[in-house]
């Protein structure tokens, strides 16, 4: 989708700016974005860096599993049929981890690995496990306590004051973590009880 919309958006730019005679305003713009762009990048190549080493560091010395024991009662909860998968609430508790740090580059990995570690157990391969539609939310929906990333684009477009913004991360990443927490575990009690009933013989799938 996003193929066709950005083209459409482009396209009628130009069509808007060559009918009022400002093509030449347009041509400039794009030259000092792909400046700003780049600028950007290297910015927040040295906050990346850090934390992605950082993880990779964790990743391979007994922190990762002394966190993971610290978050045993948490993940026991949200992911109750990973209790007797290690590697799986490792490589969950890791990306949680980076998203708690606000470095959604490293995250992305690491949740992708997990989710290929919970496909792997799947037994419906055709459809999301119970502890997959958790971690997708939870990805999306992260706790963010150090917002990394965001504190680094301030900082790189030169903010008075860069990590004002924690508190109103911290406020508006619990909501939503617990939001979709809680609507993930009534739509999985829900469609665990329409999925039982099938089985059974007593009715169908709505």
């Amino acid at each position: 989708m996003l193929n066709i919309i950005w083209p459409i958006f482009i396209i009628i730019s130009y069509v808007y700016a060559i009918l009022i005679g400002k093509i030449d305003k347009v041509n400039m713009e794009i030259f000092n974005s792909v400046n700003e762009a780049v600028s950007l990048s290297i910015s927040l190549l040295g906050a990346m860096c850090l934390w992605c080493g950082i993880m990779k560091i964790a990743q391979n010395t007994s922190l990762i599993t002394r966190f993971t024991k610290m978050l045993n009662p948490i993940m026991n909860w949200l992911f109750p049929s990973l209790k007797e998968n290690k590697e799986a609430k490792e490589q969950i508790a890791m990306n949680m981890t980076a998203n708690i740090l606000g470095i959604g580059n490293a995250s992305t990995p690491l949740g992708l690995k997990a989710m290929e570690t919970l496909q792997r157990d799947n037994i419906d391969k055709e459809r999301l496990s119970d502890p997959m539609a958790m971690l997708i939310v939870l990805n999306t929906a992260s706790l963010q306590i150090i917002p990394t990333t965001i504190i680094a684009i301030r900082v790189s477009l030169e903010s008075e004051n860069p990590t004002s913004i924690i508190v109103p991360v911290w406020i508006a990443t619990i909501c939503a973590a617990i939001a979709g927490i809680i609507s993930v575990k009534i739509f999985i009690a829900k469609e665990n009880t329409k999925y039982r009933i099938k089985k059974g013989g007593k009715s169908k799938w709505k």
